[in-house]
């Protein structure tokens, strides 16, 4: 199977760890995260496989992109650690399996990728997405949410006949270059994690938050500034691209609209929880979920802006019981255009 690209000539130069030092999860001094690293490249026991939490925010940490966190799940998975327990781990990689049936579809562009995400096909409507085509399903599922289960492995199984049938079924029949990625996760996948392991991707990704700021500035006359404050929730696949933040920021500038500063948020973001709660990690879930969520309302929000589904579904409620509106991006753009 494919290898992970990480070089630990690359570790041994560096003398800051921002991988473990900057962690808000694992507690170190420069140390004891030396010595902790190591154990980790040298494939022994260290107690950064247990108790990680798999938040991903280690890859956006480390200055030379050598890949520490997929290191990390890679050790998991060799060492037999289960970060969800395996009943829950066995019924999600058995339930979104790829089901063989996806057939040839003429696509036109724009090509939005929705992974598997079906129960959000409506928010593909109006003007920012007019005549898009929309592509969705666990025959091109990018799997990627498996890191979370410490099973590269499944990635690696499924994702080389995603990125097919993406290819063969939709884009090359149509002519189409380039697929715009809804979910963070797929745009991570691309970007990120298959060149990490040497898998090739034959199209270009792009983020739907470069495709919205884009289109924005298409409409830019159209555009009813909505004069709020909000906070961003960051998903955890977005450490995959920080790259990608600036968007946030331009296409709230475009709209109108004030990111309220707060301690949690950018590199300091605080995960939603969901995934905590998966791994049985109950009161961290609930201590993350109140400073997270407090921090917004103490800072000025009226609204909770999420791109990740996963995220909206997990924080809502919490939000709306603080008295702010919980609202997708995509949703926020038709707002500004009158939708």
């Amino acid at each position: 199977m494919n290898a992970l690209n990480f070089d630990p000539g690359i570790c041994a130069k560096c003398e800051t760890y921002d991988c473990l030092m900057k962690c808000q999860y694992m507690d170190f001094d420069l140390e004891s995260a030396r010595e902790e690293r190591w154990k980790l490249i040298r494939g022994e026991d260290t107690r950064i496989l247990n108790d990680c939490v798999t938040c991903y925010a280690c890859e956006e940490y480390c200055p030379y992109n050598n890949h520490p966190f997929y290191l990390i799940v890679e050790r998991q998975e060799e060492k037999g650690i289960h970060p969800v327990p395996k009943p829950i781990e066995k019924s999600q990689i058995k339930a979104m399996a790829p089901k063989g049936v996806i057939a040839p579809m003429k696509v036109k562009e724009p090509v939005i990728n929705m992974c598997y995400f079906p129960m959000m096909l409506g928010t593909i409507r109006g003007k920012l997405f007019e005549g898009a085509s929309a592509i969705v399903g666990g025959d091109i599922f990018c799997n990627l949410m498996y890191l979370h289960f410490a099973r590269n492995s499944v990635i690696k199984e499924r994702l080389p006949k995603m990125i097919e049938n993406i290819q063969k079924n939709y884009l090359e029949p149509s002519g189409v270059k380039e697929l715009i990625c809804y979910h963070d996760e797929c745009y991570g996948t691309y970007t990120s994690w298959a060149p990490a392991f040497g898998i090739e991707v034959p199209f270009k990704p792009v983020h739907l938050f470069e495709y919205l700021y884009n289109r924005l500035s298409e409409l830019k006359s159209e555009i009813r500034p909505l004069n709020l404050k909000v906070a961003y929730q960051r998903p955890c696949s977005n450490r995959l691209s920080p790259e990608i933040d600036h968007f946030v920021d331009d296409i709230f500038g475009l709209i109108g609209v004030e990111r309220v500063n707060r301690k949690y948020d950018h590199e300091n973001a605080l995960c939603c929880g969901g995934v905590f709660e998966a791994q049985q990690r109950f009161d961290l879930m609930e201590k993350n979920q109140t400073l997270n969520v407090d921090d917004m309302k103490e800072n000025g929000a009226t609204h909770c802006v999420f791109n990740c589904p996963f995220c909206f579904w997990t924080l809502s409620d919490l939000v709306s019981q603080k008295g702010m509106t919980p609202i997708m991006m995509s949703d926020l753009c038709h707002q500004a255009l009158g939708e």
